[in-house]
């Protein structure tokens, strides 16, 4: 019954040459990210010397669980842990409109992949960093969250 269907599933998402013409295989893989959260601080746009310029912002993402066996959220049963997230726009007509309305506080949505990268810091001690660069953006706020 789902035999066929996911047959060709399996077909679209791997690909291959026959053994006979060559021993490459090329197969498809995926880097995605989905994240959904309120943005931290509002972008800057950076350009280094003969590279497209880029939108940098970051993003907060919060986990939030039930502690204890209580069946009720009560007032303390709740924890959250906050994920701060560097998300950089290098897509041209994406990265202006990023530039130009996001804001800190604001609620957006964002698709893209992760990327990880190395740079040498100010003392010249290599460093580790972890980015999404944004395919998308949806803003789902207009107005930045208040504080009360």
């Amino acid at each position: 019954m789902f035999r066929r269907p996911v047959l060709q599933v399996f077909h679209k998402f791997v690909r291959h040459e026959s053994e006979v013409a060559s021993s490459l295989v090329l197969e498809r893989s995926l880097n995605r990210v989905q994240l959904l959260g309120r943005v931290g601080q509002d972008p800057v746009m950076r350009q280094v010397e003969g590279k497209n310029p880029v939108t940098i912002f970051s993003l907060a993402t919060n986990e939030m669980w039930k502690s204890g066996d209580n069946e009720a959220y009560q007032m303390g049963d709740v924890s959250q842990k906050t994920t701060w997230h560097r998300i950089s726009v290098f897509r041209p007509g994406l990265r202006d409109v990023a530039y130009q309305y996001v804001k800190k506080g604001s609620r957006i949505y964002v698709e893209g992949k992760v990327d990880y990268g190395e740079y040498m810091d100010k003392n010249n001690v290599r460093r580790q960093a972890t980015t999404i660069i944004a395919d998308n953006i949806i803003f789902l706020s207009d107005q930045p969250k208040e504080k009360a």
